[in-house]
């Protein structure tokens, strides 16, 4: 009996050792996802922003089975006028820096009257004064647009652009609005601009 007592306090004393390594390891899920650099400069954290490059960053959610995910370069103002200086007016823009940012749904949905299937794709922003175009584009992988072609637009969407508090990194938001139905938000300097899509 005592030799069984002793295995079954082992194997108790291992499974919680492994459970806390578990929990260790799991910890920035259960309790909230890390900061990054662009977070900590967005939320004050970080005071200055010093970084000369563009961080890549991710944003997903996932909305009654379809799962959206977006990847993307995050540009700073660093004291730059960005609309109309650094993103020029009524031309394609990589909507982020580098390569082309891109969004993935794990299912079909609606953006105004297009369906859009599951996949992955290129996407890119027109800015205007009063409008905003927004645009997936069935070629995901460029360098900025050196190689877009609007003849691979999947879909068009015009959008009115919002004031919006100060941010200073690029952000990128997927929020639910509904059952089924989400918007991706694009904020950035004093912009937020974005679409509606809904599960098909």
């Amino acid at each position: 009996m005592k030799i069984i007592a002793v295995i079954i306090f082992s194997v108790l004393l291992f499974s919680c050792g492994n459970s806390e390594n578990s929990n260790k390891h799991h910890s920035p899920t259960m309790m909230g996802p890390t900061l990054t650099y662009a977070d900590s400069i967005n939320n004050g954290i970080i005071k200055e922003d010093t970084m000369k490059g563009s961080p890549h960053r991710i944003e997903m959610k996932t909305i009654r089975g379809n799962h959206i995910h977006i990847e993307y370069s995050s540009p700073g103002v660093k004291g730059r006028v960005i609309w109309g200086g650094l993103v020029a007016w009524d031309k394609v823009w990589v909507a982020g820096a580098h390569h082309a940012t891109t969004v993935q749904f794990g299912r079909d949905v609606k953006i105004g009257t297009k369906t859009v299937k599951e996949g992955v794709y290129g996407l890119f922003a027109i800015p205007s004064r009063e409008k905003w175009v927004f645009i997936l584009n069935s070629n995901h992988d460029q360098h900025l647009t050196d190689e877009y072609k609007e003849s691979e637009d999947v879909v068009r969407i015009e959008v009115k652009p919002e004031a919006h508090s100060f941010t200073p990194r690029l952000t990128y938001k997927i929020s639910k609005t509904g059952d089924g139905e989400g918007t991706i938000e694009l904020i950035w300097e004093n912009v937020k601009a974005g679409f509606q899509f809904k599960n098909i």
